[in-house]
């Protein structure tokens, strides 16, 4: 299982080197049901590993010039207020058993994985879906772009997922930005959200396998370079919906085994 744990991490970089998000997707249900990690340690070490893999993508549409800064730091300062009050404030204070239901108890660990295969098919729906956002107006709304973000921030915090598939409607639609650029800044918020929650999470102590860590990192690393390569000849909108309808299935499995099996 770790052989395809590894090979999968791959995948990771893929995804986020071709269509901008979709890694984050795969990183907790690769850690949880290919390496045993424990879901909420999985969300930490997914923020480790979606941070990375996105930095070395988004310096590479930095130097394609596919960055837009001012857009980044406006959806991106939110996001990391909402993450730290999740990862440090609300996160550490959710009880490990919630509640029983006769012999029947609901972990914390059950809750995100539930919650977290929730997000893999709104994700895919909105991958499957071929319209693109409409452009309305040529002006950038930073205000609904800020509270986007802090609504970003929140998933990434309990959930440890970059929100690439959230972040690049909202640039496409409120920053008016072009796919690339989208795709681009994509990266470098979620480069921005998921360092500052892995940071938070060894402020308050959580404990890290360094060198599992960094062997999943290097695997997806490799991925976002065959990504940004094959992005190059490939166009990512096209295989978008392909990797949704791969999402979906995933995301009822998850569902179907942590209730019924």
């Amino acid at each position: 299982m770790e052989y395809a744990g590894y090979f999968a991490s791959i995948i990771i970089g893929i995804s986020l080197g071709l269509i901008g998000g979709g890694g984050s997707i795969l990183t907790i249900p690769i850690l949880v049901y290919l390496f045993k990690v424990n879901p909420e340690q999985a969300t930490s070490y997914s923020l480790f590993i979606v941070g990375l893999t996105a930095m070395s993508g988004s310096y590479s549409h930095y130097t394609m010039g596919n960055l837009k800064l001012k857009s980044a730091l406006y959806f991106g300062i939110p996001s990391v207020v909402s993450i730290l009050i999740i990862r440090e404030v609300i996160f550490p204070q959710i009880a490990a058993t919630l509640f029983s239901i006769a012999s029947y108890s609901v972990s914390k660990d059950f809750l995100i994985m539930i919650v977290f295969s929730v997000l893999m098919i709104t994700a895919a729906i909105s991958m499957i879906k071929k319209e693109q956002p409409e452009i309305r107006n040529t002006e950038t709304n930073y205000l609904q772009l800020s509270l986007i973000g802090f609504v970003v921030g929140i998933v990434t915090g309990f959930l440890g997922a970059g929100g690439g598939f959230l972040i690049i409607p909202a640039l496409l639609f409120f920053a008016n930005l072009p796919m690339k650029q989208a795709v681009g800044t994509s990266l470098l918020i979620i480069t921005i959200n998921s360092s500052i929650g892995f940071a938070g999470d060894l402020y308050i102590g959580t404990p890290i396998n360094y060198p599992f860590l960094f062997g999943i990192s290097a695997m997806a690393l490799v991925g976002m370079l065959i990504g940004s390569q094959l992005s190059k000849k490939i166009d990512g909108a096209k295989l978008k919906p392909l990797f949704g309808w791969f999402v979906l299935v995933m995301g009822v499995y998850i569902i179907a085994k942590e209730v019924f099996l």
